[in-house]
């Protein structure tokens, strides 16, 4: 996993600078999580945190370009005889967003997102209970993100998107999983005139 992340983070940075538009960003927010899950058992959702870098990249006025390396939290709530459980499923997410961006600041964006699973920890409340580890979940997940962004001229902006988990997550039983995810945080453009 660290060698997997030393390179998404190493040709992130690559194409972030040999790429005269980009413009290199901040990122942090809240995640709202759950599972889908085909066998009929309900979970609930839970928040996380999400942080990470961008790069904004520019293929004409209207059209941009953004990858992105962020941590993310995600999981779901769910409930068993020994009271409410929660999942955390610890993520290093690329997603590569197609954006179409308006004069006044806002933008449209859409694009594929590769996930790759770093942790899983399952509690209740403060206590550790070992019922799930990374062996019970694929490694990789893929999904597709779609939402809607603001920049100001300062380059301060904010940023809503939903994840919709495409690939079955669960890697022991028939199970099908799939994460989902909404997303809102601020960003900050580090060299930024709005474009």
């Amino acid at each position: 996993m660290k060698k997997i992340s030393l390179f998404v983070f190493a040709l992130f940075f690559g194409v972030a600078v040999f790429s005269q538009e980009a413009q290199l960003g901040l990122k942090a927010g809240l995640n709202v999580s759950n599972l889908s899950n085909k066998n009929g058992s309900q979970m609930g959702s839970k928040l996380g945190l999400n942080a990470g870098l961008l790069a904004h990249i520019h293929m004409s006025p209207n059209l941009a370009i953004q990858p992105e390396v962020m941590y993310s939290n995600q999981g779901a709530k769910y409930t068993v005889s020994d009271g409410e459980h929660e999942l955390n499923l610890n993520y290093i997410n690329i997603p590569v967003l197609l954006q179409y961006m308006f004069a006044n600041g806002f933008r449209l964006q859409t694009g594929p997102q590769l996930g790759f699973l770093g942790s899983v920890k399952d509690k209740v409340g403060s206590l550790e209970t070992n019922n799930f580890s990374t062996q019970d979940f694929k490694t990789i997940d893929f999904s597709w993100a779609a939402g809607l962004g603001y920049v100001s001229t300062s380059g301060l902006g904010v940023d809503a998107r939903y994840n919709f988990g495409l690939s079955n997550i669960n890697n022991v039983g028939p199970n099908i999983l799939h994460n989902n995810v909404f997303q809102v945080g601020l960003f900050y453009m580090l060299n930024s005139n709005r474009r």
